[in-house]
């Protein structure tokens, strides 16, 4: 049996706002947002060409806001952290490490983000 990682709910204080960043800064798609009544929002977005989402939104979560953590990976990292850099994301420089190279960036609420380049394999 295949387990595929669909959904991952990202802890946010406000969702509008979170929705903008994710969208209009880091480059992400926003597949749906419902509001079920006004304490049930869920807005789902994704990174082009992932095959997993994030859920933001209202009575999602109880993890606190700024408290999420998530990874995404790229082909080339440098050219990763130009595109953050140029959508206005506050990015940290390229560090390398055996295991790859991270940029890492936080969204308005402080959860944290890693963007790997995996290391060639032989």
């Amino acid at each position: 049996m295949d387990w595929k990682l669909e959904l991952v709910a990202m802890p946010v204080t406000d969702v509008d706002r979170a929705k903008a960043f994710y969208t209009e800064q880091a480059g992400f798609v926003a597949d749906h947002d419902h509001a079920m009544s006004d304490e049930l929002r869920f807005v789902q977005l994704t990174p082009l060409g992932s095959a997993c989402s994030i859920a933001i939104g209202t009575g999602l979560t109880e993890s606190p806001p700024g408290s999420g953590n998530g990874q995404l990976v790229v082909a080339d990292v440098h050219a990763a952290r130009a595109e953050l850099v140029e959508r206005g994301v506050e990015v940290g420089e390229v560090e390398e490490y055996a295991w790859g190279s991270f940029v890492f960036f936080r969204d308005p609420d402080g959860n944290r983000w890693s963007v790997q380049e995996l290391p060639p394999r032989e």
